[in-house]
């Protein structure tokens, strides 16, 4: 179906690799609307079967007239014709091992004959004028730049799907797009490589392998740490049998596998490729063949949900890269002069002084707590009140656990560790958080959430309508560890709750839970909804910002998380920590 210039370019570069190109070349001028050219060195085609191709539902993709196991990109013999109904088309096409090409013409639909024409080998399509026979097709495009963009989403798709191949894009004033073919390595690593000449490094340096197997089914890919995420789904790119889809039902398994892990309004970046019998899936049921139909839905959405959740959870604490990058790309050395003596300290000479940075009030918790470094302000080289004061005696293991050894609590908020290699800074709220969801999986998988009784029950005053839709929930939110009652009018009693909560604000989870249970509305189980409930109750059960914790308490916290499946984010898809090394400092100082 040709819509616009990037339905025409999709077309024209399936044919090419159905035609068995190791090398596509694809030209588009002003957006596509004045010229598109795509020029491969594929199998070609003799003067017969040039003929024949710009003629409808021609095709010889179907050896057989099978129309169920459909195992090339283009199958219906529409694409060609379709292309010269509303454009000036030229082919130009030579087989192998033949002594010349041929050359064909349709112009608004009106077919030439073929004749003689100089080629090396392949073929070369090209669209001139396209929806100059539909002048209100060509109104309702969109502006070059918008076309322009189409065109290239489209060719990186397939790109992705086929990096044995080599691809080009030229456009004008735009830089070309080139795609080098990768053929050594395996099929994760060959994939990888080209992902990340189209994604960038990002993508390669916080992606997780998937590979799972089941039906005869098999999902293989690269999906993004659940830190690494956009505001919008159109970087996740599903394939299925090497044909780039927008299935509801994939991205639906996609959003179910990290719902544990982001936010509503969040998307991973995944690429996904499905390798499915092609009897068991329909690809007809478009006109675009953009959408899918599955024999068994069931089994390939549990499939991509089961894959995804195993590999994000071999990922362990892992956080994305880039949270890092952010962190040191906010260490901006002020263009300034000398900072100013406000804080209470002076520098004779020059120090760079660093923006967004507040003034640290920090608080030593360490082993040796009473041993606290000296905040004396100073005055140049020297600094007749200042003492002299020696490093605290902190033990000098745990260098080499992942998140290191905690060295001290900023703000009360922050836990910063030293690594053998660089620094940690831990977010205790978030971190904690995290810990206490998995928790109460875990626990409900095993029978329910442990709760712990109240001596005087605790009364919550709310409105009826969010007071009637807890009451209705009570048997769930039992199983979560909340035991509930009516207590006339609008209020709540609460006689046990989560034992994790310990002595947290009972009337603020009460409260945030009513509110979620209204949002969630009443058609629902809350085990269904498990992300959402289990996520208001770990957050009133983590330990908050601002709690002082002590030397003892902070290690245990990252020994907790390096042993708790994807703490490297918590619930929201926020990052827990930052890591920073020691050659990243190196260079903020100048050192390196």
């Amino acid at each position: 179906m040709i819509e616009r210039p990037a339905a025409v370019v999709k077309e024209l570069v399936e044919n090419a690799i159905d035609a068995g190109a190791r090398r596509i070349d694809a030209v588009v001028r002003n957006g596509g609307r004045s010229y598109i050219a795509v020029t491969d060195d594929g199998c070609g085609m003799g003067r017969k079967a040039l003929s024949l191709a710009v003629e409808r539902h021609a095709t010889s993709k179907l050896p057989g007239d099978d129309l169920v196991n459909i195992s090339t990109l283009g199958f219906r013999g529409e694409a060609l014709p379709s292309i010269g109904a509303v454009s000036r088309l030229k082919i130009a096409t030579r087989e192998a091992d033949t002594d010349s090409g041929w050359s064909i013409h349709v112009h608004g639909g009106l077919r030439g004959i073929p004749g003689p024409a100089p080629m090396p080998g392949g073929t070369k399509v090209e669209v001139f004028d396209l929806f100059y026979a539909t002048p209100a097709r060509l109104k309702f495009l969109k502006s070059e730049r918008s076309e322009q963009q189409a065109v290239c989403d489209t060719i990186n798709r397939l790109a992705m799907a086929h990096p044995e191949i080599g691809f080009s894009l030229r456009g004008d004033g735009e830089r070309p797009l080139t795609a080098l073919p990768v053929n050594t390595g395996d099929m994760f690593d060959v994939r990888l490589a080209r992902l990340s000449a189209i994604l960038g490094k990002d993508f390669a340096d916080n992606a997780v392998r998937v590979d799972a197997m089941r039906d005869g089914i098999r999902l293989t890919g690269h999906i993004g740490v659940p830190t690494l995420h956009r505001g919008t789904a159109r970087h996740q790119y599903l394939f299925v049998n090497g044909r780039p889809v927008k299935d509801r039902l994939m991205t639906g398994a996609v959003r179910g596998a990290y719902r544990d892990f982001l936010a509503r309004d969040r998307h991973p970046l995944v690429a996904l490729f499905l390798d499915i019998p092609p009897a068991e899936v329909d690809v007809n049921v478009h006109p675009a063949k953009t959408e899918v139909r599955f024999r068994d839905a069931g089994t390939v959405r549990g499939l991509i949900v089961s894959a995804l959740r195993h590999a994000l959870a071999e990922a362990g604490h892992l956080a994305s890269s880039t949270v890092s990058d952010a962190a040191l790309g906010s260490f901006r050395p002020s263009s300034g002069g000398p900072p100013s003596h406000a804080s209470g300290h002076s520098f004779n000479g020059h120090r760079p002084a660093f923006d967004g940075m507040a003034e640290a009030t920090t608080e030593w918790q360490g082993p040796d707590a009473a041993q606290r470094p000296a905040t004396d302000a100073f005055d140049g080289v020297s600094a007749p009140s200042a003492q002299p004061v020696e490093a605290p005696d902190v033990d000098d293991t745990g260098f080499d656990n992942p998140l290191g050894a905690a060295r001290a609590q900023v703000h009360r908020t922050y836990i910063v560790s030293q690594t053998a290699d660089g620094i940690v800074i831990v977010d205790q709220h978030a971190a904690h958080e995290r810990l206490v969801y998995e928790e109460m999986k875990k626990a409900l998988a095993n029978g329910g959430v442990q709760r712990q009784g109240l001596l005087i029950p605790e009364v919550v005053e709310l409105d009826d309508d969010a007071a009637n839709a807890l009451i209705a929930r009570r048997g769930d939110l039992a199983e979560l560890g909340l035991a509930i009652e009516k207590f006339g009018g609008g209020a709540i009693v609460v006689r046990e709750y989560p034992a994790l909560l310990g002595d947290g604000d009972i009337q603020g989870l009460v409260r945030d839970l009513a509110d979620e249970v209204v949002d969630l509305g009443g058609d629902f189980s809350l085990k269904e909804k498990l992300d959402e409930v289990c996520g208001t109750i770990a957050c009133h059960s983590s330990i908050r910002a601002g709690r002082p914790m002590n030397g003892d308490e902070m290690n245990a916290l990252l020994r907790q998380m390096e042993a708790t499946p994807h703490s490297g984010q918590c619930n929201h898809g926020r990052p827990t920590y930052v890591e920073l090394k020691l050659e990243d400092l190196e260079r903020l100082f100048g050192r390196r």
